[in-house]
């Protein structure tokens, strides 16, 4: 099998669509050896700054010497940015031969009379296996979905469970209140385990400590009240931070946007309890370096200039109003002309409601996947926000699009999906 066969393969098992539930990815991992066993994890669910966290838990601890896994999902660009170590993407060789032995394994379960495993058990299970191979010391692990019966809350006993900001979203899978939502990325929490939380709004924070509780679990609530920014601008931020009587002055990130200052804080909670409780030993130099370092495609990323070219990959009510607070806060510009493409099954006008009314302009496209809303659609509800709108379906075509109607004091902002803008950011990088 070569990395095109693989690639084809994991694919190929879309058709198994999306079951929630362990049992299917627990014989996978039995077949397999049990990779997932003997592996330091931080499990990071959470509806909005999974990812944001993940990085910036990762590449804190790379930077302080330690072989540090990184799986996150879904992808902007290429798979193999969902499997890291060191910040490097798994080989294409390397992804081949994994999945060759994680397709036997299928097959054999499939002869047994179980069901084929979805294809984001696959995936899991990948990267257990190269994880396993590649002997790293820590795994910070991503949630693809929920929690509770996600294919990566297999795991047993991880150094701390994270749970970054919770909003309404999934809503058709997840429940259709936050109690129902945080019950469910709540899911991660296990016996005896220790918990580090963004404050949550009332109902989940009641939930997710009922949790903790029935768990005998200890939380910790990353501080993020202690936070004084010091300045915030479309280059980055830098900021104060207090943690149980330490302070830390003048900490800059890279990343974009007040909310990813509060990101910042849960990532240096974890890796300061994580220091406190002897899992790690860490200097503020790294810590400092980590942070700085920290990257995160297609998050307020700046692709270009004159005009200033951003993507965002705000797909639910929370992150668009994070996004619109930063566009209004962050950015000078003379028109804002705004490209946007949704999935059908997302909170469609919520989103609408928080950008649409900043654009002068609106090139209306579709993301590249089958639960995309028809532009036609999305058209419909724009209109009554905003009439100055065009449609173009294909998406270089909407970039260019823009490029043309732009002035070079204008802004240009893509957003709605994450399958957007990835196509997005090839087109403008390539």
């Amino acid at each position: 099998m070569n990395y095109k066969e693989a690639l084809e393969y994991i694919h190929g098992t879309r058709k198994f669509g999306s079951k929630l539930g362990l049992e299917n990815i627990r014989i996978l991992l039995d077949l397999l050896g049990n990779p997932h066993k003997g592996l330091k994890i931080i499990h990071v669910a959470g509806t909005n700054g999974k990812g944001s966290t993940s990085s910036y838990i990762s590449t804190i601890l790379t930077e302080s010497g330690y072989k540090v896994g990184l799986f996150t999902s879904p992808y902007l660009e290429r798979f193999t940015e969902r499997i890291k170590i060191k910040g490097k993407e798994i080989e294409h060789e390397r992804l081949a031969q994994i999945t060759s032995k994680v397709k036997e394994k299928v097959e054999e379960m499939v002869r047994k009379g179980y069901n084929h495993p979805t294809e984001f058990e696959i995936v899991t299970a990948i990267a257990f296996v190269y994880y396993r191979e590649e002997r790293v010391d820590f795994v910070v692990l991503e949630v693809g979905l929920g929690g509770r019966y996600d294919s990566t809350n297999i795991i047993e006993n991880p150094l701390v469970s994270v749970i970054t900001p919770i909003s309404l979203d999934h809503k058709d899978i997840l429940g259709d209140t936050i109690e129902k939502i945080a019950w469910e990325k709540a899911g991660i929490i296990k016996e005896n385990g220790l918990v580090v939380s963004h404050p949550q709004v009332e109902e989940a924070q009641k939930v997710i400590e009922n949790v903790v509780n029935a768990k005998n679990s200890k939380l910790i609530i990353a501080p993020v009240e202690d936070v004084e920014v010091i300045e915030c601008t479309e280059l980055g931020s830098k900021f104060n931070f207090k943690f149980n009587g330490k302070t830390f002055e003048n900490l800059k990130i890279s990343l974009i946007g007040e909310h990813q200052i509060y990101n910042a804080c849960v990532a240096l909670t974890v890796v300061l309890t994580l220091l406190e409780n002897g899992h790690i030993d860490i200097d503020e130099d790294c810590i400092r370096k980590g942070l700085l370092r920290t990257e995160w495609k297609g998050r307020l990323e700046i692709l270009r200039r004159n005009p200033t070219f951003v993507i965002d990959g705000a797909h639910n009510s929370a992150g668009a109003e994070s996004l619109r607070k930063s566009i209004e806060k962050l950015f000078k510009y003379n028109r804002l002309i705004l490209g946007i493409g949704i999935l059908g099954d997302k909170e469609v006008g919520s989103i609408l409601n928080e950008l649409v009314p900043l654009a002068d302009e609106i090139i209306i496209t579709e993301a590249n996947n089958p639960r995309k809303l028809e532009a036609e659609k999305l058209a419909d509800i724009i209109k009554k926000f905003n009439k100055k709108y065009v449609i173009e379906k294909d998406v270089e075509k909407a970039v260019n699009k823009a490029l043309d109607i732009a002035g070079k004091d204008d802004l240009i902002l893509f957003s709605g999906s994450l399958y957007l803008i990835g196509d997005v950011r090839k087109i403008i990088m390539n």
